[in-house]
């Protein structure tokens, strides 16, 4: 149970890149869960991800030297649903179709890579903890980092730009 869960159903063994496959895979899922339930089932569904995944990471860690193997990816999917907080949040509150913005999409998946790899600041102090906990707390940082820039982005694009 715990492999599925520390690699997203597998597809953290997917090559090259598992993270950023690990954020794709994370996508259609956080499309799904807001179609089935709005926000609050995504953010229901993060909070109860975050869980099983830290228990996985735990798992899948114990004994290793390898505090964070690039096959668990829950992490990335956690981090990717809260960079999509935002539009998710939106869409429900407004009544708006999701998908038509698309752009935040685009920068949230961006956004949260970006992040993710360079590591800035808090991620990279959750990152160097070593543990099972700053496995995943480095990707949710990186996650409401990424919300942080589509919210900016998107008061750019909708009042600055529209004027």
């Amino acid at each position: 149970m715990a492999r599925i869960l520390g690699t997203a159903c597998f597809v953290g063994y997917l090559r090259p890149a598992p993270g950023t496959w690990g954020s794709l895979f994370a996508l259609p899922l956080a499309w799904a869960l807001h179609i089935a339930g709005g926000f609050p089932l995504l953010a229901l569904a993060t909070l109860s991800y975050f869980a099983a995944a830290l228990w996985a990471t735990a798992q899948m860690t114990a004994g290793s030297t390898d505090h964070d193997p690039s096959e668990i990816v829950a992490d990335e999917v956690v981090g990717q649903w809260i960079a999509l907080f935002p539009l998710s949040y939106a869409a429900w509150d407004r009544g708006i179709d999701i998908l038509a913005m698309w752009p935040g999409w685009l920068a949230a998946f961006a956004l949260f890579r970006l992040f993710d790899i360079w590591k800035p600041w808090l991620v990279g102090w959750a990152d160097r903890r070593g543990d099972a906990l700053g496995v995943m707390l480095d990707d949710v940082i990186a996650g409401v980092f990424a919300a942080i820039g589509v919210l900016a982005l998107a008061a750019l694009a909708h009042g600055v730009l529209m004027r």
